[in-house]
């Protein structure tokens, strides 16, 4: 572990440099209705408005602009179930590179379509009986392509951190210190980014990530000292935040950074999603929307505080987005 490369405020500084007039700059939103609701001072960072409708763009072009030319005529391949395949398709058509995405044949549809649409070859699997590493390891044996990690990598990260990163210099711009940061997990490469960046520039702002309540690993393996792995592959819709376990990269840099990890249930998540449509006019997925879930569910103490809530992606099929409109209170 100590001869890890661990991203710093540099290098995510440097990541920004890459990504300015490429990656979409989003705002940071105060929210009254939100600030009412829970009586603190509320700031959303909107990355549902990123390119591909996720954050998952920056650090896949962060990663992908930066290979050279002969890697680039290789090819890249990456697995996903949705955003960061977007991203990592979006990025590679920008570069003129060819990607192929190993994608669970129950991702959702919108996620798998969009790929497709930005040129990129799909190849799907059965998550629960399948290896997705195994598959990719396979088609960059074949063609020779580099493999892009979702989240443990460090340029990957570093182009994530761009997000906190722009939320704590936007903050600034308004005089505002953030108290609290609350952002949705899945491998950890957005919380960490994210969370390094924020600590570097705003060391007195703690930093809350948020899991899917059966897929708490990051919460079960920072409590032991030790990664822990999810039991099950799939079974929530949360899909964009369904990893297996945290990788050495992300686990090191979240037990530095982290004040507390929370969960939300499938409901819960469910209700984050109709109440940024009716209340935020913001189309927010479910898995982008499970740290706005935590606060509307009261299970962070957020009184008097001014804080900050990332909204991850809003890459939602049609089918979950009306079963999201109907549902009642969590």
């Amino acid at each position: 572990m100590s001869d890890m490369k661990i991203p710093g405020l540099k290098d995510i500084t440097a990541a920004a440099a890459r990504l300015r007039g490429v990656a979409v700059k989003t705002p940071l939103l105060e929210s009254v209705v939100l600030s009412e609701e829970l009586g603190a001072r509320v700031f959303l960072k909107p990355e549902n408005l990123q390119r591909v409708g996720a954050f998952k763009f920056r650090g896949a072009y962060n990663r992908l602009c930066q290979l050279t030319d002969d890697e680039k005529s290789r090819g890249v391949v990456a697995f996903s179930s949705g955003n960061h395949a977007q991203g990592v398709a979006a990025a590679a058509r920008i570069l003129g590179i060819r990607a192929t995405i190993v994608m669970p044949d129950d991702a959702p549809a919108v996620k798998r379509d969009n790929t497709l649409s930005y040129g990129a070859e799909v190849i799907e699997y059965d998550r629960n009986r399948e290896s997705r590493e195994q598959i990719a390891a396979e088609v960059a044996a074949r063609q020779g392509a580099i493999i892009v990690p979702s989240f443990e990598d460090f340029d990957v990260i570093c182009g994530q951190g761009t997000a906190g990163l722009e939320a704590v210099e936007q903050a600034r711009e308004q005089g505002i210190v953030f108290d609290q940061f609350f952002c949705p997990i899945g491998g950890g490469g957005l919380i960490s980014g994210c969370a390094t960046a924020i600590k570097s520039l705003s060391p007195e702002t703690e930093i809350h990530g948020v899991e899917p309540e059966d897929f708490d690993d990051v919460k079960r393996s920072l409590a032991l000292g030790a990664r822990q792995s999810n039991t099950r592959q799939g079974g929530s819709v949360c899909d964009a935040l369904l990893t297996p376990t945290p990788g050495p990269m992300t686990f090191a840099m979240m037990r530095k950074y982290l004040n507390s990890v929370l969960t939300v249930s499938d409901p819960e998540a469910l209700y984050a999603v109709k109440y940024a449509w009716e209340k935020l006019n913001l189309v927010v997925e479910p898995g982008g929307a499970v740290a706005l879930a935590a606060l509307l569910s009261g299970k962070a103490a957020v009184g008097g505080k001014t804080l900050c809530i990332l909204l991850s992606g809003g890459n939602v099929d049609a089918a979950t987005y009306q079963r999201a409109l109907k549902n009642g209170r969590a």
